[in-house]
């Protein structure tokens, strides 16, 4: 087995193999992979939009604010893909969904860089919620 496979699975959408995974307790839900800027399988789920995943992964403690290298978060890569329901799962989840990245970037930013108008205003709802939340 290879020490990477949840992390492959979840690149594939493999929700199939996920739970065997998961349940069979073969994997580390939150192991960086080295190679990929230490990328989480939570971070591939959320690139690829398998909002399923992200939920099975987050109820099997995958930590929603696991960083990359570059300080990406799993938002960021589903912000990045313009993967609204990937978010939604994630903010259920209590992945944090305002966090920068290195440069500065939240994943509203950068589903604007990307042109997906709908999932950053759907970000600026969820940042405002964070302010108003913050506030208090």
């Amino acid at each position: 087995m290879s020490n990477l496979e949840l992390h492959e699975a979840c690149a594939m959408g493999d929700h199939d193999l996920v739970n065997t995974l998961l349940r069979t307790n073969r994997c580390d839900v939150n192991q960086p992979d080295m190679d990929w800027n230490n990328r989480t399988p939570l971070h591939w789920a959320a690139t690829k939009g398998a909002a399923d995943i992200i939920s099975v992964l987050l109820e099997h403690a995958a930590d929603g604010a696991a960083r990359t290298t570059d300080g990406w978060t799993a938002a960021h890569f589903a912000a990045e893909a313009g993967k609204q329901p990937a978010l939604m799962a994630l903010h259920r989840g209590g992945a944090p969904m305002t966090t920068p990245d290195s440069s500065g970037d939240t994943p509203r930013r950068v589903a604007q860089i990307n042109g997906h108008v709908k999932v950053a205003e759907y970000l600026s709802r969820l940042e405002e919620e964070s302010r108003v939340q913050s506030s208090k």
